[in-house]
C-alpha cells in the first residue's frame, strides 16, 4: 500500500441557529453554568472540535447504512462499525480492539474548526457575546414551565473555517471515498452538529468550499450545491 495523493477539502461552517458542544463537567465552576460550551484555553474563544465534526458526520452515515452495533447482547451496543471491512471503517478509522488491520490508515483527518478573522476580531472587541438560552420543562397539569437549565450556545450568524484531509493510497477508489464524505456533509446540513439538536441547537451550513489536490497548483472552489448534489445512496457499501 501506497500513499496516492492527499486531498484537501476546506470551506466554512456558518451556524443557522446556536451551536452547543458541551465542555464536560470538568469545566464546572460554583456558580458558573450547567452546561457550558467548550472553548480555546488560552484564548478563550469558541471552536468546533474536529472530533465532533467528524464523529457526527460517521455516526449519520452507520445509521443510513446500518454500519453500528445493533446486537441487543452485545457490550457495546449502539457504539460505531468496528468491522474493518466496509468503506465507512476504511475512511473514518477502527478502534483499538479491532486487530485485523483490514481497513488499513484511517482516510479522512478533520482538524478542529476556529472562528475566521472577521469573528476572531469581533470576540476580542467585545461585539460577540455567546447566548444563554434557558430551557424548562413543562408540567403537564399547569401548563407551567419549571426547572429552567441554562445552556451556553454560539449564536446563530458566528461562521468557523474547517479543514479536512483525505488520505488516497494507491488501492482506493478516490470517487467511493470522496462520494462517502460527501453524503456524511450533505447530511449533517439537515440534521444537528453538537447537542440538543432536537431542539433547535447546532443547524449548520457548509459553504465556500474548495478542494486541492496538488499543493502546487491553486485551490479550485466548489460550487456548494455541486459538490454536495450527491444521491443520498453508496453501492457496494459492504
Amino acid at each position: 500500500m501506497k500513499l496516492k495523493e492527499i486531498i484537501k477539502i476546506s470551506g466554512i461552517i456558518k451556524l443557522l441557529s446556536g451551536l452547543h458542544i458541551g465542555a464536560g463537567d470538568s469545566a464546572l465552576e460554583i456558580g458558573g453554568l450547567d452546561q457550558p460550551i467548550i472553548k480555546h484555553p488560552i484564548t478563550g474563544e469558541p471552536y468546533i472540535p474536529g472530533s465532533s465534526l467528524k464523529g457526527k458526520i460517521r455516526s449519520l452515515l452507520e445509521l443510513k447504512y446500518g454500519k453500528f452495533i445493533n446486537d441487543l447482547n452485545a457490550k457495546n451496543y449502539g457504539g460505531p462499525c468496528n468491522c474493518g471491512n466496509c468503506l465507512i471503517c476504511k475512511v473514518f478509522g477502527v478502534g483499538a480492539s479491532n486487530k485485523s488491520g483490514e481497513a488499513g490508515p484511517t482516510r479522512l483527518l478533520v482538524r478542529d474548526a476556529f472562528m475566521t478573522e472577521e469573528w476572531k476580531e469581533k470576540f476580542k472587541n467585545g461585539e460577540l457575546s455567546l447566548e444563554i438560552k434557558y430551557e424548562n420543562t413543562i408540567n403537564r397539569i399547569t401548563g407551567t414551565a419549571e426547572h429552567p437549565r441554562p445552556l451556553e450556545r454560539v449564536p446563530a450568524g458566528v461562521e468557523f473555517e474547517f479543514n479536512m484531509s483525505v488520505r488516497i493510497y494507491d488501492q482506493d477508489n478516490e470517487d467511493e471515498i470522496l462520494s462517502l464524505i460527501k453524503q456524511g456533509m450533505a447530511l449533517l446540513q439537515l440534521d444537528a452538529l453538537g447537542g440538543n439538536g432536537s431542539r433547535g441547537c447546532g443547524h449548520i451550513e457548509f459553504s465556500k468550499i474548495t478542494i486541492s489536490k496538488d499543493s502546487n497548483k491553486e485551490d479550485e472552489e466548489e460550487n456548494l450545491n455541486d459538490f454536495l448534489r450527491v444521491k443520498l445512496c453508496l453501492e457496494n457499501i459492504e
